[in-house]
């Protein structure tokens, strides 16, 4: 990838996650990065292909991380544990790469452009989509064939990043696991 156009969407991200995509306008990310102007619309037609990037960016860096936190461990409880254990990493502000917490990039791009933007909320969606049949290539043959229960885990890990956002509750995630030592022994 190009330089300049590595640094501007590294910038545009950092930016969008700690202050808001609508807060922060092209201007500050040419500031904040060093960029002219001219070279950024070499790269992007405009603001949405930059949150684009930045959001293909953002997906890259959190299903690279969350791959491996996953594949330490073995199909089941264990690797169900290890996705709550490295969200609750996560939610610590312990992820060096996914920087200090502040909520699901992806869900936090959608709350701000609701129906708006369809490009960008189907992005945000493949996010989740990736992310759940992860979590899917985590269960056994017997879980994975248990009615509901993909959907149930999916709710909890979505449950616990919204409340850790909306409670401050970086303790959202540790607090799933009793639950889904319930379910995945039933299961």
């Amino acid at each position: 990838m190009n330089d300049k156009r590595e640094l501007l969407i590294e910038t545009a991200l950092t930016l969008f996650y700690r202050h808001g995509i609508r807060a922060v306008g092209i201007n500050e990310v040419l500031k904040q990065s060093g960029i002219a102007k001219k070279t950024l619309y070499h790269h992007f037609a405009g603001k949405e292909e930059l949150i684009a990037a930045a959001l293909e960016h953002r997906d890259t860096l959190f299903f690279d991380w969350l791959s491996a936190e996953m594949a330490q461990y073995s199909p089941g409880l264990p690797a169900i544990r290890g996705l709550f254990t490295a969200l609750d990493r996560w939610l610590h502000g312990e992820v060096e790469q996914l920087s200090p917490f502040r909520g699901c990039f992806f869900i936090n791009t959608v709350v701000e452009y609701g129906q708006e933007a369809e490009g960008l909320r189907e992005t945000c969606q493949q996010h989740k989509q990736k992310v759940r049949t992860l979590i899917q290539s985590c269960l056994t043959q017997q879980q994975q064939a248990q009615p509901g229960l993909l959907d149930t885990l999916c709710l909890l890990k979505e449950g616990a990043i919204v409340t850790a956002q909306v409670n401050n509750d970086s303790n959202a995630a540790r607090a799933c696991l009793p639950l889904l030592e319930s379910l995945l022994s039933e299961a």
